[in-house]
């Protein structure tokens, strides 16, 4: 498809998409398009990207992505003195790649210790081929027993959208898998590359699928906002010191996204089972009232509310565990970020599609947003 890369998607040139996902991400400092085209690099540009220019010898549709790479990494060290101690290639044709799938990619191989890492969605699917005498070969399985979904080993499709090497030894091998790879598993309904013009279609209704059906569960004007903590404002892990003091990490896009709530005059408050002070002391940065180590968040959570004279039924409440499910029932919107315990999953009127701590609030509020503005 001639100039795919920056033909309008969803409002916005196609490469726009990967560059704002990678933007959004926790994990990324720095986003760079190596590119020889002055229209794709002034929408890249547009999008927030830095632009290395490709020689000619890289331009060609036969030149490998890891050379574009590698001369960009050659020429940001030697115009600069900079070296990531991570590179992360990622395919701007794959629009539909969210900042959770880069995330998810580079912190599985951090936490593995890995030196490559890939995004994938799973594979249920039998594989035949032929031989070559013409006869039917199963790849993947065995004809004479065919195994129920449950009972196979899981099996993986690479999404084509994110990798991420450790960038010394990437720059000495020039290829993108080398050492221990881990695999990073990512929806489904992620998974598309743009290669013909039947891909734009199907990326154009899902972007409006996905748009329509989270708006549509969402109510007109929220009567307020109750959140958890942990789990919610954290990816619920917790950081001890040799001298037992406690942090967690918390993600500056939901800071932000707290912030445009605020502008929408929305009354907010963070309750939470947790007693360690991290809790006030995040929560004072933001501005948001709080109540932390409450056991019994329902009775707190029906105080509240009675006192305000505020409506449940058109408040939501962002919860992502058992303690939450109660408080969940009692609103009229519960939401759960997808990394939420199976039991907050379906209490669930909305699951985010973003993790609890890597911006699951800054999505919430990017929805009422919009929500408010359709409805205007």
């Amino acid at each position: 498809m001639p100039r795919k890369n920056v033909l309008p998607l969803a409002g916005k040139p196609l490469i726009a998409h990967t560059i704002l996902a990678a933007r959004e991400s926790s994990l990324i400092s720095r986003v760079v398009v190596s590119t020889d085209d002055a229209e794709i690099a002034a929408a890249a540009r547009d999008a927030g990207a830095e632009i290395v220019w490709r020689p000619a010898d890289l331009a060609g549709d036969m030149a490998k992505s890891e050379d574009a790479v590698l001369h960009v990494l050659g020429e940001l060290e030697s115009n600069e003195g900079y070296s990531p101690e991570i590179t992360v290639m990622i395919q701007c044709t794959s629009p539909l790649t969210a900042a959770e799938d880069l995330d998810g990619t580079i912190g599985k191989l951090i936490d593995a210790d890995a030196d490559t890492a890939l995004a994938v969605t799973a594979f249920h699917y039998f594989l035949w081929q032929n031989d070559a005498e013409g006869e039917a070969i199963a790849v993947n399985h065995d004809k004479s027993f065919r195994l129920m979904r449950q009972q196979r080993t899981p099996e993986f499709v690479e999404t084509g959208a994110v990798y991420a090497m450790r960038t010394a030894r990437f720059r000495e091998v020039k290829h993108r898998f080398f050492g221990k790879t881990v695999l990073h598993e990512t929806p489904p309904e992620r998974r598309l590359e743009i290669d013909e013009p039947e891909d734009f279609r199907v990326a154009e209704e899902r972007f409006g699928r996905l748009r329509r059906s989270r708006e549509a569960a969402l109510p007109a004007r929220p009567s307020a906002i109750m959140m958890d903590f942990d789990g919610v404002f954290t990816d619920d892990r917790v950081f001890v010191s040799e001298t037992g003091e406690e942090s967690v990490v918390c993600s500056r896009r939901d800071g932000m996204g707290i912030e445009r709530l605020r502008g929408l005059d929305i009354p907010m408050v963070v309750i939470s089972k947790e007693q360690n002070s991290v809790v006030a002391a995040r929560c004072r940065k933001l501005r948001l009232e709080h109540h932390h180590g409450i056991d019994n968040k329902l009775a707190l959570a029906r105080d509240w509310f009675a006192d305000r004279g505020i409506d449940p039924k058109n408040a939501i409440f962002v919860g992502n565990d058992r303690n939450d499910v109660e408080c969940m029932t009692f609103v009229g919107t519960a939401v759960a970020p997808r990394d939420a315990h199976r039991s907050a999953l379906d209490a669930a009127d909305i699951v985010l599609d973003a993790d609890g701590g890597r911006g699951a609030i800054r999505l919430l509020a990017d929805m009422i947003e919009a929500k408010q503005a359709g409805d205007h």
